[in-house]
């Protein structure tokens, strides 16, 4: 059977496999702010900081076709409660917008849940960070935050004359400096022809461990993942979707070749979850950015971003 309203939360419902054949259009709930621990999605539905840094726009159609590929998708979650909290809108103001969006994100820390971000151009990781910022100045000021990103881009452009969806780690990075911790980066994916020789040393002096798209493979990440958690209090983690072949994932702002597997991103997401509760580190959000849906075919880039999503 499937649901006819407009909500992007709809889809098979199988009444006859009860509570083990549930999707997650069946346990999201929408707007139910204050509702019990589980997880909470909040969409930063901007391409503003895309169109500024000179990519393809579209990205802020990016959290609703985020929520219609994974509401058909089986839960396996078990019991988790799940709220759709909606988006932040940018309009013409990049910056007030991502403050908007981590006091929210913030809050929802406070409360309890697991934050998912669904962007949006790749604007949202400065939002994200500043929202998991002020939620660990909170608890103790000077805690480390480590930031784990799927990229082919550094994204550490200097925001001059202005930030956009290339600046936010940099952005990061400044923020680290005023309160005197360190920037904890890791960057996983990286193409070099992505990046230039500007940027790349600027990663080094910044001190970002990173592994290349061409080295993505095996185990090949765990030692810098395990080196990140080792001095870390919290983790925040970051898909790009432009860290994929541009075969799996079409429908993004700037495509990179040759890309890499989404298999392997899947199974290092499950290694982050497992390290994490190994090592007792804090896994406070993760968001998905730079899906583009006009720019998609067959909902290949939005289903790949849904199965990230579900993996976190």
């Amino acid at each position: 059977m499937v649901e006819t309203d407009s909500t992007p939360w709809q889809g098979r419902t199988d009444l006859e496999d009860g509570e083990q054949g549930r999707r997650w259009h069946q346990v999201v709930q929408c707007g139910a702010e204050g509702s019990p621990p589980g997880i909470a999605l909040l969409g930063l539905a901007s391409d503003l900081g895309v169109r500024l840094n000179k990519g393809r726009p579209g990205a802020d159609a990016g959290p609703n076709a985020l929520r219609g590929a994974l509401a058909n998708m089986a839960w396996h979650h078990g019991t988790l409660p799940a709220v759709d909290l909606g988006d932040t809108n940018m309009a013409q103001d990049l910056a007030s917008g991502q403050d908007n969006y981590a006091h929210r994100v913030t809050r929802q820390l406070r409360a309890g849940h697991f934050v998912l971000g669904l962007g949006g151009g790749h604007e949202i990781a400065w939002a994200s960070y500043q929202g998991c910022r002020q939620y660990l100045e909170q608890r103790c000021r000077g805690l480390r935050l480590g930031i784990l990103n799927f990229d082919a881009h550094f994204d550490l452009r200097l925001p001059a004359p202005h930030a956009s969806s290339g600046t936010p780690f940099y952005q990061m990075s400044l923020d680290c400096t005023e309160r005197a911790i360190p920037f904890d980066y890791c960057c996983l994916g990286v193409a070099r022809t992505a990046n230039t020789p500007a940027l790349f040393r600027r990663a080094d002096d910044l001190g970002v461990s990173h592994l290349l798209d061409l080295a993505c493979r095996d185990e090949a990440a765990t030692g810098l993942i395990q080196a990140l958690l080792s001095k870390v209090d919290a983790l925040y983690v970051t898909v790009c979707l432009d860290v994929f072949s541009s075969g799996a994932a079409p429908g993004v702002s700037a495509p990179a070749a040759p890309g890499i597997d989404p298999a392997w991103v899947l199974r290092t997401l499950a290694m982050v979850g497992q390290l994490c509760r190994q090592l007792d580190v804090p896994w406070l959000m993760a968001d998905v950015a730079e899906l583009s849906p006009p720019l998609d075919i067959d909902q290949r880039t939005a289903q790949l971003g849904a199965r990230v999503i579900d993996s976190c």
